[in-house]
């Protein structure tokens, strides 16, 4: 190997436009330690967070420039002298931040995650599948026989909480704002699609769920947001996974009745959810997902669109953003 330098991808200054934030670096190639071993990434996955990253909120009083990306799978070239489980050659994933949007990662060999074959597909398992199964699991707390909304769920993690919730025996609610993405969800077996952009949200959630709500997966904010708290049944739980429509712009300010008004009366609850605050419950949750994914029992879903080196990251996130993606989008190097 002849590599003497890589390219990755840094934030060179603190901003929600990530494209203002982000600069390619040349840096030297890694070298790993004799615990180490270094990974050449093949794909790497996209998140909305990356904006909230690329922001500072990520690395609270870290430094510029700081690295940027988080999740991606590839291809093990060289190990440290003290690993022994692990091979040239052999395929793992990666989850790090600061990790995924890099050509070549030297990473801890007990911290990744082998795979039979570093593909998209098994990619999107990690932080989206597991954002999924955590959410609704740990902090929804879903039981069979519920009504569950997951929002934006034609999405990276969205069509993963929508076949967990499936499987779990709830019935399951699914947003979207295209033909296309409700097509998909009906496949995925969602039990009713709403496109927002055709049908009142509001409206068909009073209508034909007079009851309520017993679970909302929600990562959209705003309207959303708010028309998710009003239709909560009793002892209904909201999990706020994100508010992707907030994160670019500043956030909004609202003039209206406090929240505890319409929570206390039907002994509802908000619950905030960060994937980071539950390592303990991957372990499981990931062995979990792994088996259904190699049994053909959850599809994952990868945006068809193509984004190829790490000149391509920036127009993948602002891809991202523009809400046109269905499925998880992926960076190829």
């Amino acid at each position: 190997m002849n590599h003497k330098t890589y390219k990755k991808l840094v934030a060179s200054k603190l901003s929600k436009n990530f494209r203002t934030a982000a600069e390619i670096v040349e840096v030297d190639f890694p070298v790993p330690t004799s615990n180490e071993i270094v990974v050449r990434n093949l794909f790497a996955g996209v998140n909305a967070s990356d904006v909230n990253i690329s922001a500072g909120l990520y690395f609270v009083n870290t430094p510029l420039p700081f690295d940027l990306g988080v999740e991606a799978a590839g291809e093990i070239i060289a190990v440290g002298s003290n690993v022994r489980h692990l091979k040239v050659g052999d395929h793992v994933i990666t989850v790090q931040v600061g990790g995924g949007y890099r050509e070549y990662l030297a990473i801890d060999a007990n911290q990744v995650i082998p795979v039979l074959k570093a593909t998209p597909e098994v990619l999107t398992v990690v932080v989206s599948g597991l954002t999924a199964s955590i959410g609704l699991e740990v902090i929804g707390e879903i039981k069979s026989g519920e009504v569950v909304l997951v929002t934006a769920a034609a999405g990276g993690t969205g069509h993963y909480a929508v076949q967990l919730a499936k499987l779990a025996g709830a019935h399951v609610i699914g947003t979207c704002r295209s033909e296309a993405k409700a097509e998909f969800l009906k496949q995925l077996g969602c039990d009713r699609v709403i496109n927002y952009r055709t049908e009142n949200l509001d409206e068909v959630l009073k209508k034909e769920y007079p009851n309520g709500v017993d679970l909302v997966y929600e990562c959209v904010g705003r309207e959303l947001f708010d028309i998710s708290v009003d239709n909560l049944a009793v002892r209904g739980r909201l999990v706020i996974v994100g508010y992707i429509s907030e994160y670019i712009s500043e956030l909004e300010s609202v003039a209206q009745a406090r929240i505890y008004n319409k929570l206390l009366w039907k002994s509802a609850s908000l619950r905030g959810f960060l994937f980071s605050h539950y390592p303990e419950h991957i372990p499981q949750h990931q062995s979990r997902l792994m088996e259904l994914f190699y049994a053909g029992k959850i599809k994952s879903a990868v945006d068809q669109t193509e984004f190829r080196g790490i000149e391509s990251i920036v127009s993948a996130v602002e891809y991202l953003h523009s809400g046109k993606n269905c499925g998880k989008v992926i960076v190829r190097f």
